[in-house]
Parts: structure tokens; sequence; C-alpha cells
């Protein structure tokens, strides 16, 4: 017996309006995620350690272990992130920031003499880290005795080599129209940046408040620009609207939606770690 279902244009066209209002780009869509981002700001600002300080703590504590005996410290106030991932996430804004000045929207591949350096910063990463984490065990092996300027010289180290790989692949992911040239086309491009990241280990090393104070807070900060630009591009990728954007303005609905998921996220570790310790402190060794 066969069964025949009538085809009817006006089904597909109310299929079709859901659809369009329950786009991100929609109105419809923008009001949805504008009023879930402020609930979901509001509900972690009111949760989380007042003063922005206290804030830049709680991002610390759900990413990092924020040990304090490998932490700096200005004056006597520990970083909101330990040595290691302060370096990570300020060599990532420094990487990110260095990328859109000088390269924008490029992304092809890196020739092999960036790739190489770039392999090494992340494999000194592991390598400190390793090392790093099993001297907290008394009597276990170390290749040599773990410090603050190491994790910090191998944090940001790894931190520009996620921006070299993050901001290529979000404007792969984003936009219209994109610049096949790679993002360094030379060694000497490349060096720059390493020099500045080097500037950069010096600044922390000098341990000045008044140099700490901003860089805490840019820290912080970096932690949360690398998951709003990462879910940003899941995003786009779930809805299918890869490579249909050529201006920021246009891509603000999934970039308010990344931060908010970014919140999220944050606002859960915060939660969980709290759940389990009771304290708002950082590990102590």
């Amino acid at each position: 017996m066969l069964v025949f279902y009538e085809i009817n244009p006006y089904n597909f066209f109310i299929m079709a309006n859901v659809k369009s209002r329950l786009s991100v780009d929609s109105k419809f869509g923008r009001v949805f995620i504008l009023i879930v981002f402020v609930l979901t700001l509001f509900t972690w600002l009111l949760n989380t350690p007042p003063g922005l300080f206290g804030k830049a703590d709680s991002i610390g504590y759900a990413v990092c272990h924020r040990i304090d005996l490998r932490s700096f410290y200005f004056g006597e106030r520990q970083m909101p992130l330990c040595a290691r991932c302060s370096g990570m996430y300020l060599g990532a804004m420094l990487g990110l920031v260095y990328q859109r000045i000088a390269s924008n929207k490029r992304v092809g591949m890196l020739p092999k003499s960036i790739i190489i350096p770039t392999a090494f910063f992340a494999l000194a990463f592991i390598a400190d880290g390793v090392n790093s984490f099993l001297s907290i065990f008394p009597g276990s092996p170390n290749l040599y005795e773990p410090n603050n300027t190491l994790r910090l010289i191998t944090g940001t180290g790894m931190g520009l080599a996620i921006a070299i790989i993050l901001y290529p692949a979000f404007n792969a992911t984003v936009w219209q129209l994109i610049d096949p040239r790679p993002p360094f086309e030379n060694f000497k491009s490349f060096a720059v940046l390493v020099a500045l990241g080097i500037g950069l280990i010096a600044l922390v090393l000098l341990e000045n408040p008044i140099i700490l104070y901003p860089l805490a807070i840019i820290s912080a900060a970096g932690v949360i620009l690398l998951l709003t630009l990462v879910y940003t591009m899941v995003l786009v990728m779930v809805f299918r609207v890869e490579n249909r954007y050529n201006h920021w303005n246009q891509v603000i609905n999934y970039l308010i939606a990344g931060l908010t998921l970014a919140i999220i996220q944050i606002g859960i570790l915060d939660f969980l770690r709290f759940f389990l310790t009771g304290t708002w402190e950082g590990f102590h060794l």
C-alpha cells in the first residue's frame, strides 16, 4: 500500500520562518543572546569576590591552580594566575594583538622556519610543566630545579604558539574575504613577535607593582578572550555560517554568544572548585 504525502508549500514557509527566527543573526536571536549574556554576567558578578581583582582572581581560579609559591606578587597580593599561566595568557594576548595589527586576515600555511620554533615553544612548555609537577612529590626525579622564571618563559612561549595557531584559524572560519598569505611571511616578522615576548617577560620579572597591576588584569582578560574566540568559531561552524562575514560588527552576535559561553564555563568551574575546597584562595605548598 502506497501512502502519498501532499507537499504543502506553506509548511516549508513556516519551517523556514521558524529557522530564520532561531538564527543567531535574526532580530529574535540578537535579543535572546543579549538577555542570556546579561543574566549570565550578572549572576557571575554577584557570586564572585568583590572588586576588579576579585573578579580577575575568580577567572584565574577557574583555569589555574594558583599555587602561592608558583605565582608572582605585587606587594602582598598574588597575581590572578600562576607564573606559567600568567606567561601563557599574556603571551597569547600579545600574539593576537600583534597579528591583528601586522597580518590582519591572513590564513596561509606557516613556513618551516616558523613552525619549528613554534613547536619548540610548545614542547618546552610541556617539558617544564612535567618537571615542575614532579617536584611536588618528595623524592621524585627532576631534570632540573624548577623556578618561576622558567615557568614564565615557557608559559609565554606557549601563549605565543597558541596565538599563532588560533588567530589564522579564526580568520579562516569567520571571514569571507581572507588573505591567503601566511601570518608571518618570513622569520624576521616572527622574530619581532618573539622579541616583544622577551620584553614582556622582562617586564614581569621586574616585579614592579605599577607594571604588574595592569598585567594582572590583562592576563585574566586573556582567559576570557581565548575562550570567546574558540566558542565563537564553534558557534559559527555549528550554525553553518562559515566565511560569511567581512566586518567585526557583522559577527558581534556570535562574539557575544561566545563570550556568554566563556563566562558560563568559568562560572561552572568556579562553582565546582569552591564546592570542593570551600575557599577562593589558591592551593598552598
